[in-house]
């Protein structure tokens, strides 16, 4: 996706990559509770929220050469609120984006952004963790999760409209793109569907 797709994605990182966010020891406010907070980066701002996102958006316009934005879900749980990642397994998604910018990998684009591929991740957690890496927890972490995600979008759009005054309105537009991709993916595949659905 663009530049502009990936500077929405950090607006909306967090416990479950919504414009929510899980406290931080390093933040103001109760840890564990969910507040608004765009890139978990509020306490630290000392501009508008929209001239924030603003700034990122005219800064990435400029680039010949955009970086690559990556979005990780420290948070994930299963129904029983169990983590589905392990603290080192941190240490895997950045060798796997390390390879990823540098065009040693490849990655499955869906609705939402690319994903890993499953062998990749395999051979990392192997020759960086020692251990190995199921097939089942990849298809835990990586299912596309449509109704949450479509949730997200209105949350965001209803936070951004009542909340952040002067939102650039091409965060709308991104968000209705995105929108529009997975209401597609769901006609096509239903609410939960597995990577392997976007070879």
């Amino acid at each position: 996706y663009h530049w502009e797709d990936q500077v929405r994605q950090i607006q909306i990182l967090g416990e479950d990559g919504t414009v929510y966010f899980q406290g931080q020891p390093a933040t103001l406010g109760k840890e564990g509770v969910r507040t608004f907070n765009p890139m978990s980066n509020l306490d630290f701002l000392s501009i508008p929220i929209g001239r924030y996102v603003e700034d990122n958006l005219n800064f990435g316009a400029e680039l010949s050469n955009a970086p690559r934005i990556f979005s990780v879900n420290y948070f994930l749980t299963d129904s029983n609120g169990n983590f589905l990642n392990h603290k080192q397994d941190k240490r895997v998604w950045l060798k796997w984006m390390e390879l990823r910018v540098h065009g040693d990998v490849d990655a499955i684009r869906t609705p939402t952004g690319f994903i890993p591929k499953y062998d990749d991740l395999k051979r990392l957690f192997k020759q960086t963790l020692g251990k190995d890496y199921s097939k089942e927890d990849y298809v835990k972490q990586f299912t596309l999760r449509v109704p949450e995600n479509l949730a997200k979008i209105d949350r965001l759009i209803e936070i951004y409209t009542v909340r952040v005054h002067d939102t650039p309105s091409i965060l709308f537009d991104v968000l209705e793109q995105q929108r529009e991709r997975l209401e597609m993916a769901r006609a096509k595949y239903g609410d939960y569907i597995p990577p392997d659905h976007f070879l």
